[in-house]
């Protein structure tokens, strides 16, 4: 198909997409009622659906009583007889696909079912949704005339008793229609390669000469690709390499310590950034506006969603689960997703907030297992974000990369936070950092301030400064390069940081 006929199509798809998603704004406790209906009645003569009484079940209280929350570990051995081969266990269809993840704490892998309803009506729609939102607020968009700079994960596809497994990026690339490829950078084959190094140079090598439009990927991962591209055509930034380039869709981890890093590197005024909510479980949420840090919810991917008041010291049961119509704003909420894959009241470990309810977005504000509460003072991903944000921002300087951890009172000493942090630029004064850093999260986190005041529970916080290049040493030790492997950001024990000191000597 011609380029500039191919172009035409896309932009017409993409403009009609449009008026369904005002359609599901508009109502959106209707579509997710209905949705929740065809998903009952597609798996009534599955194996979950006869156990549970899928074909009985005529409303949301109904599902709420009778279906059970459930974990990764809680249906494990679903997956596994399904990944053998057996079918019909809880989704219809014929589930081959599964998506490989760590998750970002775990070592153990998970294999998440993929069905044919899942890429189709999720996934594939989310890639053109989050197109026609972006088109949609720039009308004068020239993205369609080049192409976009794709970062997926260092994956092959393995065949194992007559299924398939992989990073879902690999599964997703994989089933492409054969037109989609004329519209990417690298081709599939480079894509797919599993050896992360020769991945990235392959990338590079194949990149540089396109026209690149558009950039999409794991900003974590993604700075490493351009920091090579920088390294290899000795550029002082990437629009002198790539001057068409326009937007950069990101996901996976916040983008607030990576912003001013990307800001650097695309030193153009109207250059966007443009966030996405998906994992190996589904497709979420799109940023639907311009200069905006909120995601659109999308409603009608197959997911059913329903949410838990989300507190540290309570559990998260199902008595407190609530669906879309009881939500409220500025509230922490862990999701509950139910999916055109099989996964049924599935507790995927991301917490949210509503930031707006007419539509409704959203913001992730982190992850149910990753916290600091040693001490009652219940600090979350969101409070570090943003107190090392406002920290950048007062003494000029850059974070790539962090952690943090508890350090166990002892000997009659008083516990403290003990911080590793890699800068792309540092701070003029280090003891300002600390400072401010310590500072804004007294102001984010009341409990903190609380056991800060006066240093009666903790002590202020101990900060080292990483070496280049130290978390990037950490996930290739482990074999975890690229793909969605990530770094912990916050722990209740020692293990990561005492790791990560031992190779920073």
């Amino acid at each position: 198909m011609p380029i500039p006929l191919f172009n035409s199509i896309a932009s017409w798809i993409l403009k009609k997409r449009i008026h369904q998603i005002e359609l599901f704004t508009k109502y959106p406790h209707e579509v997710q009622a209905e949705l929740l209906h065809y998903l009952l009645d597609k798996a009534k003569l599955t194996e979950v659906g006869k156990r549970y009484g899928f074909k009985g079940i005529t409303n949301y209280t109904e599902f709420k009583n009778q279906v059970p929350l459930s974990t990764y570990e809680s249906i494990e051995s679903q997956i596994e007889r399904s990944r053998k081969g057996t079918q019909n266990i809880f989704w219809p269809s014929t589930i081959k696909w599964f998506a490989k993840s760590s998750g970002t704490t775990n070592s153990k892998s998970k294999f998440i079912p993929v069905s044919i309803e899942a890429l189709e009506d999720c996934h594939y729609k989310a890639g053109k949704d989050m197109l026609s939102l972006y088109f949609n607020n720039n009308e004068d968009s020239q993205l369609l005339t080049g192409k976009s700079l794709r970062l997926g994960g260092s994956s092959e596809l393995y065949n194992e008793n007559n299924s398939y497994f992989g990073d879902l990026s690999a599964i997703i690339i994989q089933n492409l229609p054969f037109w989609a490829e004329l519209s990417s950078t690298p081709s599939n084959k480079t894509s797919l390669m599993a050896e992360w190094e020769t991945k990235m140079k392959a990338i590079v090598s194949e990149s540089i000469p396109e026209k690149v439009t558009s950039l999409a990927g794991i900003p974590s991962w993604m700075l490493v690709l351009l920091q090579n591209v920088i390294k290899k055509t000795g550029k002082k930034d990437l629009i002198e390499v790539w001057p068409n380039a326009e937007v950069y869709f990101h996901g996976g981890v916040s983008f607030k310590p990576y912003r001013k890093i990307f800001e650097k590197l695309f030193p153009k005024s109207d250059f966007k950034f443009y966030e996405i909510y998906n994992a190996s479980e589904g497709f979420f949420a799109i940023q639907d506006q311009n200069n905006s840090d909120e995601l659109l919810l999308m409603l009608d991917y197959g997911i059913f969603y329903e949410f838990i008041p989300f507190e540290i010291n309570k559990k998260e049961d199902n008595q407190r689960v609530i669906n879309l119509t009881e939500v409220k704003l500025n509230k922490n909420y862990a999701v509950v997703i139910t999916t055109n894959a099989g996964l049924w009241r599935y507790k995927i470990g991301d917490t949210i907030r509503f930031t707006c309810l007419s539509p409704f977005r959203i913001q992730v504000t982190g992850r149910t297992k990753q916290h600091i509460n040693v001490f009652g003072e219940e600090l979350i991903i969101d409070n570090s974000e943003k107190a090392i944000e406002s920290a950048c921002n007062k003494t000029n300087c850059i974070v790539s990369n962090y952690t943090a951890g508890p350090v166990f009172m002892k000997d009659g000493k008083k516990g403290k936070h003990e911080w590793i942090i890699e800068f792309e630029k540092n701070p003029s004064d280090l003891k300002q950092f600390i400072d401010l850093l310590d500072k804004f999260l007294q102001a984010e986190n009341s409990d903190y301030e609380a056991k800060r005041y006066k240093n009666i529970t903790l002590e202020k916080l101990k900060l080292n400064v990483a070496r280049k290049g130290l978390f990037y040493k950490w996930l290739s030790k482990r074999g975890k390069l690229g793909g969605q492997h990530k770094i912990p950001r916050l722990s209740n024990s020692r293990v990561l940081i005492e790791e990560l000191l031992k190779m920073n000597t």
